[in-house]
């Protein structure tokens, strides 16, 4: 930061040195119509102009103040018209119009009187009209600086709103993913945990349960904890800022991987019914295949948690052009059995995957005693 005010600082005292000495090229260059005059006279014009062009230099700080000064010596002094159009120049860039006009009126005055004093070689009106056009150019170029300016400013600022907004919708999209990433976290888990709760839960209340019981079900646990740490470390590496361009992303759970979910309900106890009935399934969306997917995994670990023990009704149809419906039904519980404790973002997160993937979702109980999940995912025909 310092050395770029240190930079402008030195540009803008180069721009002040070059304007001022061509102010004072141009006052010399009046002020030798006077070569023929008294020399004091000539010498006291030369100095009023010298004082003109070196009060431009606080011409930033003070732009009317100097204007008026440089002017004023016009009318009088021919060395000071250099100075006078340089002081009107920085006026036009730095004030708003009211101000810049009645410094350019003044300069018109100035220039008349001037040209009273000191008539040119030819006739006064061709060169009160000349003189009226510089002080018309000296306006007219400091507001097309202004213009360029406020331009120049307008689009910084525009570029920098627009990278700033780029920024926050960067960090939205983080959010967003971590949130999706979150709930991934839920559904895999947690469905890994409800088995492993139940096979444990078997051999805490089974003390009776002979050697070979007892080793199906640690082998049960040990597999299922083996595969949680898979999962959670697939999930993990998903937050990684940057991904190679040749790494892959880990594959997504398909409709034909359900049968796996019901053999994992099956072995830990559970009683599913399951019935598959969607052709090409194989076909089917990643993102409606994928949500069908979780939809069934929560169902069944909803069902572990809060109705241990009762049958389970699993139901996935569909196909192109009609889309993929999936109902999961069990009783309600009847209070028996300890239910495994949940955070209740199972449904919440169930909501926004189908939401995300344009279908739709019911759950709650039913009149006929049932809990019921029903979903509807869309399949557009290719």
């Amino acid at each position: 930061m310092r050395a770029r005010l240190a930079s402008v600082r030195r540009r803008d005292l180069a721009v002040d040195v070059c304007l001022v000495v061509a102010s004072m090229v141009v006052g010399v260059l009046f002020a030798w119509q006077l070569r023929g005059v008294v020399d004091s006279h000539m010498a006291v014009d030369l100095a009023l102009g010298g004082v003109s062009c070196l009060a431009l230099f606080a011409r930033r700080r003070f732009p009317v103040a100097v204007a008026v000064v440089a002017v004023v010596l016009s009318a009088v002094a021919l060395g000071a018209v250099g100075a006078s159009l340089a002081a009107t120049f920085s006026v036009a860039i730095r004030r708003q119009w009211p101000t810049v006009a009645w410094i350019g009126a003044l300069g018109l005055v100035a220039t008349l009187v001037n040209e009273w004093l000191y008539p040119p070689d030819i006739p006064w009106a061709a060169a009160a009209l000349i003189g009226s056009m510089g002080t018309a150019l000296a306006v007219g170029c400091g507001r097309l600086v202004l213009a360029r300016r406020q331009l120049v400013a307008e689009l910084t600022e525009r570029a920098r709103r627009a990278e700033a907004d780029q920024q926050e919708r960067l960090l939205a999209a983080r959010r967003q993913e971590r949130m999706s990433l979150a709930h991934e976290m839920h559904d895999v888990l947690a469905h890994r945990m409800s088995l492993l709760s139940v096979h444990a839960g078997a051999l805490e209340f089974s003390p009776g349960a002979s050697q070979e019981e007892i080793t199906r079900a640690a082998g049960v646990i040990r597999s299922g904890a083996h595969q949680m740490l898979v999962d959670l470390r697939a999930i993990i590496g998903l937050l990684r800022e940057e991904r190679a361009d040749d790494e892959t992303a880990p594959p997504q759970p398909a409709l034909t991987e359900l049968g796996y979910l019901i053999d994992e309900s099956r072995a830990a106890g559970a009683r599913v019914s399951f019935s598959f009935q969607v052709v090409d399934a194989e076909d089917a969306p990643t993102m409606t295949a994928r949500t069908i997917y979780r939809i069934v995994q929560e169902g069944l670990t909803n069902a572990r948690k809060h109705a241990p023990g009762q049958p389970v009704a699993v139901a996935v149809s569909g196909q192109a052009g009609r889309g993929v419906s999936v109902e999961i039904h069990q009783p309600l519980a009847d209070g028996q059995g300890a239910e495994i404790p949940g955070a209740g973002l199972g449904i919440i997160g169930l909501f926004e995957r189908v939401t995300l993937a344009g279908g739709r979702l019911e759950h709650g109980p039913r009149r006929t005693g049932e809990y019921e999940l029903r979903a509807w995912l869309p399949w557009e025909t290719a």
